[in-house]
């Protein structure tokens, strides 16, 4: 992707509206089974919660999601940055987890796509945040794409 002419952030690039993240995102968007939360910056957010690989304890995280048949498919992408998000830490160590999709709550089972699928899976998560491209050019680590299957 060719770069700004002021030298920042590559042509294309969209800054995302930050003033719903994290755990008040998580927040709003369980309060209001999704009708706060669930479209955020033009994209869907589905929230997942993993098992924390340390604590053992529920993790709740709201992503940006595409779909590809039945699967969710979300991007551990941290921004861009050198190391992967902590939910992504927690689904390679346990797989099993729960998704929300506005009020409804599917159990899934996650699979991190594999080099030959993952190519056209990147273009679909493309297709709903452009970014994650810009992200990709942060960092050298190749950017997870997951498949959530429900159970």
């Amino acid at each position: 992707m060719p770069s700004a002419p002021n030298g920042g952030e590559p042509a294309g690039y969209r800054p995302p509206d930050l003033t719903l993240r994290g755990a008040e995102h998580v927040r709003r968007y369980l309060e209001t089974d999704g009708e706060v939360g669930y479209e955020w910056n033009g994209v869907p957010i589905l929230l997942l919660t993993s098992t924390g690989r340390k604590t053992a304890r529920p993790r709740t995280s709201a992503l940006i999601y595409g779909t590809d048949g039945s699967d969710y498919l979300v991007v551990a992408s941290a921004g861009g940055a050198d190391r992967h998000p902590a939910w992504y830490l927690n689904l390679l160590a346990n797989p099993v987890a729960v998704v929300q999709v506005k009020a409804r709550r599917i159990p899934v089972t996650a699979h991190t796509a594999a080099p030959e699928e993952r190519e056209r899976l990147w273009r679909i998560v493309n297709d709903y945040w452009p970014n994650y491209e810009v992200y990709q050019s942060r960092t050298d680590r190749p950017i997870p794409v997951v498949a959530l299957r429900p159970e």
